[in-house]
């Protein structure tokens, strides 16, 4: 093998670490985020569900979920969910933008080992009666 080769497997072995590392972060973050919240902490690994739970943690309806499936509007939606996950973990809105939004590894991690604590919806949508 060359040089050059062996160069391009070294640096797609690091991509895929980082990219591994990346994920089991945010599945840990997201499981105890899910368990602070009364949600189940093994909803993190499946993907779509994982938003489906974020939705309900917010406060959101369910349907929010098709909304993330539409260029642009995800990005406006996804801020929104984020700020009121941030609100129903008793955080204010810009933690919610820059911690759980931009830097959501990190702010994740935070609520979910940190002392926040879940104290129910903080969308406009009312109680989070169902649990499920």
């Amino acid at each position: 093998m060359n040089d050059q080769n062996s160069t391009s497997v070294f640096g797609l072995g690091i991509g895929f670490g980082s990219g591994l590392i990346f994920a089991v972060l945010t599945i840990i973050a997201l499981w105890k985020v899910f368990t602070k919240a009364g949600r189940p902490g093994w909803a993190a690994i499946i993907p779509i569900y994982n938003a489906y739970i974020l939705l309900k943690i917010a406060g959101r309806s369910g349907w929010w979920l098709l909304l993330l499936l539409i260029p642009l509007v995800n990005l406006i939606v996804a801020i929104i969910v984020s700020i009121d996950v941030a609100k129903a973990f008793g955080k204010s809105g810009v933690f919610g933008f820059f911690g759980l939004f931009v830097f959501s590894i990190i702010g994740y991690l935070i609520l979910g080992f940190g002392g926040a604590r879940y104290t129910g919806p903080a969308a406009a949508g009312g109680p989070d009666i169902q649990r499920g």
